[in-house]
């Protein structure tokens, strides 16, 4: 019987998320299937995900972009959970020569820090001044916020669309076509029409017809 590559990294996505503890979540997931998924999972209070939930954006687009082919990893960016907690991410990129297997993914939540920290000003500064020079808003420009985490399609979509456009009223009818082509370039760049289901949601969001955003997708492509 032909075993899957992948299975040994299932034990050690468990053991790290052990050793480590429930601060980091630790992720495995499937590169080789037409739709990208989490194989394996621990800790997922971290960012609400599940086994079988997408992968994320940033994922997404370093499959499409073939990152893997010339990098073994990605290390120490950030990442945005859907309730809006900061994480410190990295991924390791399981090879077999230049076929990608799979992702194994380590996600930092370091709120606890953070709250343990401002506590500690607090003792030696007022409220308002640990608020106003200590506070990190994930909305705050300065912060390079690479990633989303999300648990479906549609959030994946809706989050690769908030980040992309800075949370402008999409699928109004005051999108020319025009914008519509442009926001599907986007996408499609970001990876996100590997994930089945990501037409047709596309489609609701932008008000159009699934046939739309083929005839777009091609005229991209050309």
């Amino acid at each position: 019987m032909k075993t899957n590559p992948l299975d040994s990294y299932i034990k050690i996505t468990e053991f790290l998320g052990y050793v480590l503890g429930p601060d980091y979540e630790i992720v495995l997931q499937d590169g080789r299937s037409e739709s990208p998924r989490i194989l394996a999972i621990v800790n997922n209070h971290v960012s609400g995900r599940t086994v079988g939930s997408p992968v994320s954006d940033l994922s997404l687009e370093m499959i499409k972009n073939k990152v893997y082919l010339h990098s073994d990893y990605q290390v120490n960016y950030n990442g945005l959970s859907k309730d809006n907690k900061i994480m410190r991410s990295s991924t390791f990129f399981i090879k077999e020569k230049d076929e990608l297997l799979g992702m194994l993914c380590i996600n930092f939540d370091s709120s606890r820090y953070l709250h343990i920290s401002k506590e500690i000003l607090r003792l030696c500064h007022p409220d308002k001044i640990v608020e106003e020079n200590y506070n990190f808003d994930p909305t705050n420009n300065l912060l390079d916020i690479s990633e989303n985490f999300t648990g479906s399609v549609s959030e994946l979509t809706d989050a690769v669309l908030e980040s992309s456009f800075l949370g402008a009223e999409l699928g109004t009818s005051n999108l020319s076509k025009e914008d519509k082509i442009h926001v599907v370039d986007v996408l499609n760049k970001k990876g996100v029409f590997l994930i089945k289901g990501a037409v047709s949601q596309v489609a609701a969001k932008l008000n159009c017809s699934e046939a739309s955003i083929y005839r777009y997708l091609n005229k991209i492509n050309k």
